[in-house]
């Protein structure tokens, strides 16, 4: 029997903060609670067919802890790689629990995860990722000036955003492999992991929020991992978006995908992930949260693997 386990192919699944609290919905716990039980019922299918590494996503969980610090100003705030360790255990142990909840046979469990990044990535002065409530434009402005953030627009709103450096090493690598061996669902690299870079003393915290679809890509790949799985609020990749010609992208090549242009804040990281996993060997998917296992099927969502390369050569 643990012989048939350890047979079983892994899967690192990437669940969107914006799946989890959906564009423009009140950030109430009750909110997040009823989407964390979707998530929940999705990954708790994916769990009897493979061993199952999740990455979370933090944007608007992390933006709200980011308000709430600016409420209290006898302190100075906390820095974000502070409020992206709170995030972690927030939506980490909400996960847990219902998981726990479908599926009470299996352990899961929530592991903090810190990230080696460098201390001066590009990002940091050229912000990109996307985090908190999203604002119209005259709110946005007015936030932007008094608390000196960088504000940029996302869709038809603005949000805040905050640099996000690129994830070089799991420090925690070690022990999510540990779990996985012992048939643990792992919860790991939470709101793309706790950014840390090398200092005298060892490692210390960076200001700054990593992607979570690149965090997912690093670990899959240091994981040995088969498949990429990124669920998001889009049921595919889409080229033109939201416009009278939009198409969605199936089954694609890196080199395919690579021709087209994808938003920073949103879309591009995806790609960029999925392309980068795919390269290296592995199968990656992009697609509806409601829809997880159809997505691994590949019978709808987007499919990103050097096997359709060979077949369009």
């Amino acid at each position: 029997m643990n012989a048939n386990k350890t047979k079983r192919s892994t899967v690192v699944v990437a669940l969107g903060g914006n799946a989890l609290l959906r564009r423009g919905d009140e950030p109430s716990f009750a909110n997040q609670l009823d989407n964390i039980k979707l998530a929940a019922r999705a990954i708790a299918e994916i769990a009897k067919e493979y061993r199952v590494v999740i990455v979370h996503g933090n944007g608007p969980q992390v933006g709200l802890l980011a308000l709430q610090n600016l409420a209290y100003d006898k302190v100075s705030p906390y820095p974000l790689d502070v409020l992206g360790a709170e995030s972690e255990g927030m939506i980490g142990y909400m996960l847990a629990q219902e998981l726990q909840n479908r599926i009470p046979e299996k352990d899961v469990t929530t592991l903090l995860t810190r990230i080696e990044v460098d201390s001066d990535d590009p990002s940091i002065s050229d912000p990109t990722k996307f985090v908190g409530p999203v604002y119209d434009e005259e709110e946005g402005r007015a936030l932007a000036e008094k608390n000196a953030w960088t504000m940029k627009r996302d869709g038809e709103y603005w949000r805040r955003v905050v640099p996000s450096p690129l994830p070089k090493n799991i420090i925690d690598k070690t022990s999510i492999e540990t779990l996985l061996a012992a048939e643990q669902i792992v919860i790991a690299c939470g709101g793309g992991g706790i950014p840390v870079c090398k200092c005298e003393s060892g490692f210390k915290g960076v200001e700054g929020v990593i992607d979570k679809d690149l965090a997912a890509t690093l670990l899959a790949k240091q994981l040995g991992a088969e498949k990429l799985l990124i669920l998001t609020d889009a049921p595919a990749v889409f080229l033109n978006w939201g416009k009278q010609n939009q198409r969605a992208l199936r089954n694609v090549s890196p080199d395919e995908l690579k021709q087209y242009h994808f938003p920073a804040g949103s879309m591009g990281p995806k790609v960029d992930a999925a392309v980068d996993f795919a390269e290296f060997g592995g199968k990656a998917y992009i697609g509806a949260l409601d829809q997880s296992l159809d997505v691994l099927a590949e019978s709808c969502g987007t499919c990103v693997s050097l096997e359709h390369q060979l077949e369009e050569a």
